[in-house]
Formats: structure tokens, C-alpha cells, sequence
């Protein structure tokens, strides 16, 4: 069963995706109104269209999927070259930006259903399937854009009301989002398909929980909309909730294992992943953990492990410094070393170096890594899509947003995180309001001070329990903290303390200051450090080709702030 839905999944992304152009021609409605959605096994085949659009996993081939992509433009990798923040207003949009042809597909979807010769009851599932995944495109874009137009129907080529309709305010679409969302939760099977590789309701629970934060939390420090933002954290909250007291998931025994698996069908921490195969669906990201010079993590992201009596490092008596790379590594929160390699990778030392020296071993299958399927872009590990250890974050940070975060709030979410095998970091305490260990009250001396330490903390768990998993980024735009990203003076720009003269005269990874000891500094252009300065980064541009389509039929298309 699982190598048919592969099958299935790697043949529409290309049918689905690759011929747009097709399948938006009239004929495509007519063929399958009425002769398509005729029974439920042609309904999941066509929902599978939407998997590779969505479920990215390690992408395909050499194209990453979330993991890495793009993620030099945050504060966890140190790159020589980083991520310029978006200067200019694009004259076209790229393929997964301003695009609605999977919004346009949903809502065929759901039509079709009505009228489908199919039990009330599945009717009802699979509405839920295609509303969840209408939910999922629209929250794509107003991540991306903000205001939207919300289109809810498939309209005639003559009906320009809808086809030009101007943007929604943030707020109608993402209320539209959570009616989806609702939908979904209370319609979709509870089991589906082939567990971990199908949408059911505990898939469509954990995205909520993952897209109402995001919002939430949008709407509080953005949009400063007190009683929306506490909506949305509310339905964060509860639908993580429903995943944790009824879905029946644990976290695995080996952390690494939810990532560096050939085969995750029995981790019982997967409530979605994509599943790979030798010679159907390969992917490179094993590859870059060992084949490839790599961008290294920042010491930014190094200094953020607590040490392993659950204390921050500059309050920790255990901290022995990070001097030489096993004192850094010595008494720290385990899934430090089971997220980056023990030892140092210099530039000029070894050929797979690491632009900061630390080099990421999270991806890597050991057992594969020389062999065929370790190389290249045939790498065949599965790919976590979303998992419970996140909603596990989901649902601590959405209690800490909304104010009210108690010791049993921790117990359920972050310390079961902690007291994962292998793991066993010191439970994380709130004392009056106030992170704690031991019931010892602390405060990290590194802390935000705009952000409280309750939050601050968890935060942190997040950023390490999630490592490089492809949240970074949204996180701190949510936060409105993209000054996190500033790379010149920062610790994003440094790496691994070390001795010139302990290393090859090979050696080429320069030192700060060009100094005989001291951080490795990946990027030494001046040119070349990116500077967050204007807010309007945290919204994409609208592509100007759409504005004057729109001006072409009498329309505005308003421009996002700041864009010109």
C-alpha cells in the first residue's frame, strides 16, 4: 500500500503540477464533473495532488524541501554569503507565490463532492480533505502577502467580480482559514488510508495547531489585535490538545531516528511523513550532511543549548566554555550532539567542511551514508511532514501567548520533550510566572529583555527541539524579530573558537580580526552582511504583472507597504 501511494504522490506531482496549463482548461471540468468524483478511491487519488504541493518533506531530486531551503536568512547557519532580505518588486510571480491554481483545485474539489453518489458520511470526509487543503494554500498566502482575496467557489471565465477581486483583509481570510480548519477537525476520518502517509483528522489537527499559532502570534505582535490573536492561540491550543490527549502519539526513543530513517512507519512520533524509495522518489539531503561543503551553524544557535542541568550556559555552573570544541560540547543538552558533529570541520582541513566549523549530522543515515543511496540525489531517507514533537512546542508557546501557561501546561508539552530517551534535560518549572529549575527561579543574561523569560524559554525549546527543521525563519517574522537575522558584529557571523597554529598550515577559515585565535568568521565582505532595516520585508511584494491585470480590467490591487 505504501508503495502505491508513492507511486501515486510522485505521478500526480507531475499530472498536478507539472501541466497547469492542462488542467485548467475547460475540458478538465467537464471530464470530471460527473464522471471523476464517482466513488471514493478517484477522490483520494485526485487528493494526492495536493500531497507533493504541501508535504514537502526533503524535496526530490536536488531540490531541497524545507529543511535547509532557504534557511540561511535566519540566525541558526553562519553562510559566507548570506541571504539578502527581498529589495525589489518582482515584475512576475515565481511558482508558489502569488499563485491560486491549487486554491482553484480545492474548490473544484469541494464542488464535485456535492454531487458525488457517495454515502453522506463520506461526502462529509472528504469535503474535510479538500477544505484542510484549502486552508493549507490560504494560509500560504497570507504568510506570504497578508491581505488576500478570499475565493471560495470556481468561478466562470466571465464572472470578473471574483476572477479580479481586490485583497481581503488578513482577518476575513484567515477567519475563512479556521471555519476550513473546523470543518475539517469535526468531518475528516479519525483513520484513512495508510497511517502516516494519508490526511486524517489528527494531520488536519496538528497543521491547525501549527497555522493558528503562526497567526496568533501574528496578530499580536504585528497586527496588535489583542481578541483575534487570542482566538486564534485558543484554537492552537485546543487543537494541539486533541492531538495529545487523543491521537494516541508518543514520542521516539531516538531523536536523530525521526530524521535519518529509511523507513519511519513504525515511529509513532510521525503523524505525517513522505516516503521515499530507491529509483520512484530520491532526494539529496543525507548528502549534504556528508558529501558537501555545508553552511555551518552559527555560534548563535550553539550558544542556545542549555547545558544538561536544564540552565542557560552564562548561568550555568556546569558551562565550561566554548574555547575547544569538546568543552562547548561537554554537559550540554544531548540533542546538541545529536544535531551537530563532535568534532570540528575547517575549511582547508577537510574537503566536507563547515563554513563555522559545526557541521550538522541531524539528516545523516550512518549506516547509508558511502553507500549509492547515500549519495548524490538518491538519497532515500523518509522525511518527517509534521510530527508530534512540534506539536508538542505548538502547544506550550500558544499557552505561554495567551498569558496563563501553568506547571501542568509544561508538564504536557515541553518536559515531555525533555524526558525523551536519551534526552533527560531537567524539567523546565514556571514559580510566579517565571522560569524555573529545581524550583530555582533564573534568568538568562542573554535574554530579549522586550521578550518575557517565560516566553524567552520557550522559544528556545522550540529553536533547539526544532533545529534546522524549516521554522526558523517564519518564527522570527511572526515574532517580528527579523533583526535576529543581522549578521555583521553578530554571533551569526561567528562560528567555533580556535588556535591557528593547532591546525595544517592549510588551513583557510579565517579567524575574526584576522587574529592568530579566535571565532571563525564566515563572511568577511562587507558588501556581503545582511542588515535588516525596513519592515516591509515582513511581507512579500505583490508581483506587478498582477497589478496591472487587475488595472487592465478596472481593478486596484493594492500594494503591499513599503513596495513601490
Amino acid at each position: 500500500m505504501k508503495f502505491k501511494i508513492l507511486f501515486a504522490i510522485g505521478f500526480l506531482s507531475i499530472i498536478f503540477s507539472g501541466c497547469e496549463d492542462i488542467l485548467d482548461k475547460p475540458p478538465l471540468d467537464q471530464m470530471t464533473q460527473g464522471t471523476y468524483f464517482t466513488n471514493e478511491e478517484n477522490m483520494r487519488t485526485f487528493s494526492y495532488g495536493f500531497y507533493s504541493r504541501h508535504f514537502v518533506g526533503y524535496g526530490v531530486g536536488y531540490s531541497y524541501g524545507s529543511y535547509f531551503s532557504f534557511q540561511s536568512l535566519n540566525d541558526d547557519f553562519a553562510p559566507t554569503t548570506p541571504t539578502a532580505f527581498l529589495k525589489n518588486v518582482p515584475t512576475t510571480p515565481s511558482g508558489t507565490n502569488w499563485n491560486f491554481t491549487y486554491v482553484r483545485r480545492a474548490n473544484l474539489f469541494i464542488e464535485n463532492i456535492k454531487s458525488a453518489p457517495i454515502p453522506a458520511e463520506a461526502k462529509s470526509h472528504w469535503t474535510g480533505v479538500a477544505r484542510f487543503f484549502r486552508a493549507l494554500e490560504y494560509a500560504r498566502l497570507v504568510n506570504t502577502y497578508g491581505d488576500v482575496p478570499w475565493i471560495n467557489k470556481v468561478p466562470l471565465e466571465t464572472e470578473n467580480e471574483t476572477l479580479y477581486r481586490p485583497r481581503d483583509p488578513r482577518a476575513l481570510v484567515v477567519d475563512s482559514i479556521l471555519a476550513d480548519f473546523d470543518y475539517a477537525a469535526a468531518n475528516v476520518r479519525a483513520v484513512d488510508g495508510t497511517k502516516g502517509l494519508s490526511v486524517n483528522k489528527y494531520v488536519v489537527l496538528a497543521f491547525m495547531s501549527r497555522i493558528m499559532l503562526f497567526e496568533g502570534t501574528w496578530f499580536k505582535y504585528h497586527l496588535g489585535d489583542a481578541t483575534k490573536s487570542a482566538a486564534y492561540l485558543a484554537k492552537s491550543k485546543w487543537a494541539a490538545n486533541e492531538v495529545i490527549t487523543k491521537g494516541g502519539y508518543t514520542l521516539h526513543s531516538d531523536y536523530r531516528a525521526c530524521f535519518n530513517s529509511n523507513d519511519l512507519a513504525t515511529n509513532k512520533e510521525m503523524i505525517l511523513y513522505r516516503k521515499y524509495e530507491t529509483a520512484l522518489l530520491t532526494h539529496s539531503l543525507n548528502s549534504y550532511n556528508n558529501k558537501e561543503a555545508q553552511s555551518g551553524m552559527s555560534k548563535n544557535l550553539v550558544d542556545s543549548y542549555l547545558c544538561d542541568d536544564g540552565l542557560p550556559i552564562l548561568v550555568s555552573p556546569k558551562y565550561l566554555g566554548d574555547k575547544a570544541v569538546n568543552n562547548t560540547m561537554t554537559n550540554r543538552d544531548p540533542r546538541m550532539t545529536l544535531t551537530m558533529a563532535k568534532e570540528l570541520r575547517l575549511y582547508g582541513v577537510v574537503s566536507i567542511y563547515s563554513t563555522s566549523g559545526y557541521a550538522s549530522i541531524k539528516f545523516l543515515n550512518d549506516a547509508t551514508k558511502e553507500l549509492p543511496e547515500g549519495s548524490g540525489s538518491l538519497n532515500i531517507t523518509d522525511a518527517p511532514v509534521i510530527r508530534y514533537g512540534e506539536v508538542l512546542m505548538n502547544y506550550a508557546e500558544a499557552c505561554a501567548e495567551l498569558g496563563n501557561i501553568t506547571q501542568s501546561d509544561l508538564d504536557l508539552s515541553i518536559n515531555v520533550l525533555r524526558n525523551r530517551t536519551g534526552v533527560k534535560v531537567p524539567a523546565l518549572q514556571v514559580v510566579g510566572g517565571q522560569p524555573a529549575i529545581n524550583g530555582v527561579v533564573y534568568t538568562d543574561t542573554n535574554r530579549d529583555v522586550t521578550v518575557s523569560p517565560i516566553i524567552w524559554e520557550i522559544r528556545r525549546e522550540r529553536r533547539i527541539e526544532l533545529a534546522m527543521e524549516g521554522f526558523r525563519l517564519d518564527d522570527l517574522r511572526r515574532w517580528k524579530k527579523l533583526e535576529y537575522a543581522n549578521t555583521n558584529g553578530t554571533d551569526i557571523n561567528r562560528g567555533a573558537w580556535i588556535v591557528k597554529s593547532q591546525w595544517p598550515a592549510t588551513l583557510k577559515a579565517v579567524i575574526e580580526n584576522n587574529a592568530a585565535e579566535g571565532y571563525i568568521t564566515p563572511c568577511v565582505t562587507a558588501a556581503s552582511h545582511r542588515t535588516f532595516v525596513d519592515p516591509k520585508v515582513y511581507l512579500d511584494p505583490i508581483p506587478l504583472d498582477q497589478i496591472k491585470l487587475y488595472a487592465d480590467q478596472g481593478v486596484e490591487l493594492k500594494q503591499n507597504a513599503g513596495w513601490q
